[in-house]
């Protein structure tokens, strides 16, 4: 099953590890400040809108930023576990 996780970014639920909430992380938090620059430094960090960021998704691969609530995500990935 895949989940839409904004802009034109749809990725597969099996690969997601976690979902991180933007929106209470601290902006002058030092820990993701260095999180997010490591990634960006591994190139593996993907910007998936322009659009404020909500949202981390942590997959296998990447980590990609998201406009898209950590809340509407879970609901995303509930509604397509349910489908089968």
């Amino acid at each position: 099953m895949f989940v839409h996780i904004g802009g034109e970014y749809t990725i597969l639920i099996d690969t997601i590890i976690s979902l991180i909430n933007l929106e209470t992380v601290q902006a002058s938090s030092s820990d993701m400040n260095s999180f997010l620059k490591q990634k960006e430094e591994e190139n593996i960090l993907e910007y998936v809108s322009e659009e404020i960021p909500r949202s981390l998704v942590l997959t296998d691969d990447r980590t990609y930023v998201s406009p898209i609530s950590v809340q509407t995500l879970r609901k995303r990935i509930e509604n397509a576990n349910n489908c089968f």
